[in-house]
């Protein structure tokens, strides 16, 4: 029995570790082919030769209008893609975890609305008003005011309980969205320019977009690792983790934040990209493991292969620019129904 056990621990173990070796070879080589596909072909050769240069801020030899476009336009895409599909997921976990909804997702609390509100205000007083604010800015304020918002209500009512957060994130959204309804009404001409925001796209990302999503990605995912394992005991109910000494509350609260952030610098960078935070989760569940420590970090590389892939076929199958959001709400929802359908087998 023991000898069992241990034999099925280490073919776990090594399942995850070939796994997650595998999403990262994947993530490396969507990469390469992401950044040399395009209007402009360009040279492996030439891409780490322009890369290694800059950073060392050498002459990379390479023509004026090749380093432009790898440098100014493809790369800082790609890593909002890479970091972005990677908060999601991890925040995808996070909030399936403290609210125990098996339906939770990175926009249950009505982040996303609020930063959607906050970004169609400010291209209205862009294009309609003539008042200069930037959307990004704009979007990550009204994430937070929402989450401020929302943590108000509930602390007003029974406490951090997943219901009563769930319960105030739906009150927060349903208001905030009619108001975002109520911009696009205003908008007249220019109601495009908020649909596009609001359907989530990795177009025209810049560096500054790359050094607001990176370090706060970068931070939430590690923290939430390393609170991994008390993740997992709220996920079997609070009389459980209070019984085994767990602070569900605290946990809970820290969650929120650290899922919170994540999500509002994701939503304020790329808009609202939907079912990477939904879906990732429950594959990984459903196929790997559902233990939060190793689950966190395989759903941030997973997340970061499916939005880098997303928006890499968005561009190939149109020739221009499909929010990516779209599609992968096109190809996520029926993916995801498959697979709940046949999660038995």
């Amino acid at each position: 029995m023991e000898n069992d056990i241990k034999k099925m621990l280490l073919n776990n173990k090594i399942k995850y570790l070939s796994v997650f070796t595998i999403l990262v070879f994947l993530l490396v080589i969507i990469s390469i082919v992401s950044i040399s596909t395009g209007a402009m072909e360009i040279k492996t050769e030439d891409i780490f030769n322009i890369i290694y240069n800059k950073l060392f801020e050498i002459e990379t030899g390479v023509a004026e209008n090749v380093t432009a476009v790898i440098w100014d336009i493809r790369l800082p895409r790609i890593i909002c893609a890479c970091f972005v599909g990677m908060g999601l997921a991890v925040s995808g976990v996070i909030f399936q975890g403290i609210l125990q909804n098996p339906l939770a997702d990175p926009y249950t609390l009505g982040i996303s609305t609020g930063a959607s509100f906050g970004a169609s205000l400010a291209i209205m007083a862009n294009l309609n008003w003539g008042i200069y604010f930037p959307v990004t800015p704009a979007a990550l304020l009204g994430a937070f005011s929402t989450l401020i918002f929302v943590i108000f209500i509930t602390k007003r009512g029974d406490g951090f309980e997943s219901s009563n957060l769930i319960i105030a994130g739906i009150i927060v959204s349903s208001i905030l969205s009619s108001g975002v309804s109520f911009l696009k009404m205003s908008a007249g001409e220019n109601v495009g320019a908020i649909v596009f925001w609001i359907m989530g796209s990795l177009s025209a990302k810049n560096w500054n977009d790359v050094f607001l999503i990176v370090p706060i990605s970068t931070i939430c995912v590690i923290l939430s690792a390393i609170f991994a394992e008390k993740l997992d005991i709220i996920s079997l109910g609070d009389m459980t983790a209070d019984s085994l000494g767990v602070n569900t509350k605290r946990i809970r609260f820290t969650y929120l934040i650290i899922g919170s952030l994540i999500t509002a610098a994701s939503v304020s960078v790329c808009g609202v990209i939907g079912f990477i935070g939904l879906i990732v989760p429950h594959l990984l569940r459903f196929w790997i493991t559902a233990k939060n420590r190793l689950l966190i970090p395989l759903s941030a590389i997973f997340g970061a292969v499916l939005l880098l892939f997303a928006d890499f076929a968005a561009r190939i199958i149109s020739g221009g620019e499909i929010p990516v959001g779209v599609l992968t709400t096109l190809i996520g929802g029926p993916f995801f129904i498959f697979i709940f359908i046949n999660k038995k087998n």
